[in-house]
């Protein structure tokens, strides 16, 4: 399998991306590994939420070294899917780094510890574009800002998660026999989730309307398509939930479908060109 384009989009990583990159692999490993389960049901103990944040910092290492081209012989920063999803799971893993510090949020250290390891080897097998240099001096802001909204609506996806399972333990008949697991009161949970929503939609908002300030001439692009169908879905979710009290399964099918169609706006785009194509977009 060639993970290096024949386009030159991807010349070999440097070891200022890599040696982090292994270094937080094998921390998320380890993290991930079921025997570091905790003993009983209750919230992940210090020792692997400090496993958790130094898997972290090295995962933010390689990024940081992977997308300002750090060691490399000619300058400009590299982007593509893969270190987008990168981003986002080190921004989710930040998010829960930080809230478990003050609440319950049993449950999801594996799977996110997983997430890291699979964004990690995606980005080293496909490295994007490389040099890729600023068409205005605001690009930069717009992309910044682009990833943080994936970040925050990846932190909605997750405290919607955790909201789905709390409303099915509470369920009559649902055959769980095991006792839940302590975790946040379901109205607190909602209300985390939403605020990230909220957050999500108004990062969105302003990497659209910026990027359509700095970037040329309007093109109604497979990205530009599926951005706008996200917005929509977003602002119906945010109207649907002030004006009619959306809660539960109803908000959170609206956030999965507009997260989906996010995802296919920048990630799945770059993931033709990249992979299928093997080919800059144009």
């Amino acid at each position: 399998m060639r993970v290096i384009l024949s386009t030159g989009l991807a010349p070999p990583l440097t070891p200022w991306t890599w040696v982090p990159a292994v270094a937080a692999l094998l921390v998320y490993l380890g993290a991930a590994l079921p025997s570091a389960e905790p003993a009983g049901a209750g919230p992940d103990p210090g020792r692997l939420r400090w496993a958790l944040a130094v898997a972290w910092v090295a995962h933010g290492t390689a990024l940081l070294a992977h997308l300002l081209g750090v060691g490399e012989v000619d300058p400009g920063a590299r982007f593509g899917f893969a270190p987008a999803l990168s981003a986002t799971a080190w921004l989710v893993v930040a998010v829960y780094a930080i809230e478990s510090r003050f609440v319950p949020l049993a449950g999801v250290r594996r799977g996110l510890a997983v997430l890291g390891m699979v964004t990690i080897v995606l980005m080293l097998l496909f490295p994007g574009e490389a040099h890729l240099h600023p068409t205005a001096p605001w690009a930069p802001l717009h992309w910044l800002i682009g990833i943080a909204s994936y970040g925050l609506f990846g932190a909605a996806v997750l405290h919607a998660h955790l909201l789905n399972r709390a409303e099915r333990a509470l369920r009559p008949g649902n055959g769980n026999v095991a006792p839940a697991r302590p975790g946040l009161p379901l109205l607190k949970l909602e209300a985390l989730t939403f605020r990230f929503v909220s957050a999500g939609f108004l990062a969105l908002t302003a990497a659209i309307v910026l990027g359509a300030l700095v970037s040329g001439p309007w093109r109604w692009d497979h990205k530009t398509v599926f951005s706008l169908l996200a917005w929509a879905v977003f602002a119906g979710l945010v109207l649907g939930r002030r004006t009619f009290g959306w809660r539960g399964r109803q908000a959170t099918r609206w956030l999965y479908a507009g997260s989906l169609l996010l995802l296919l706006a920048y990630v799945g785009t770059r993931f033709v060109f990249e992979v299928l194509l093997q080919r800059a977009p144009a």
